[in-house]
């Protein structure tokens, strides 16, 4: 079931990064032709990229799971 649902989340990646780079070719190919369409198109571009990065970031916590883990790479700055 694993295997199932990494193989899910890579082709998701993939076609989120397939249409990013499908938005920036249709842009730069002269898909604009007013203000209206190039903001909606951007704001195409930055959901694709914001949830490529949140998939990024789910599978690969940069932070510690647990508080014991995290006490040791704290300091903590006591008032005195």
């Amino acid at each position: 079931m694993i295997q199932e649902e990494t193989v899910i989340i890579h082709k998701l990646q993939k076609h989120l990064k397939q249409s990013y780079q499908d938005m920036a070719d249709a842009m730069i190919g002269g898909a604009i032709d007013n203000m209206e369409k190039y903001k909606y198109m951007m704001g195409q571009a930055h959901a694709y990229l914001k949830i490529s990065q949140e998939i990024s970031n789910l599978l690969e916590p940069k932070e510690p799971k647990n508080d014991i883990e995290r006490s040791e790479n704290v300091v903590d700055f006591e008032r005195p």
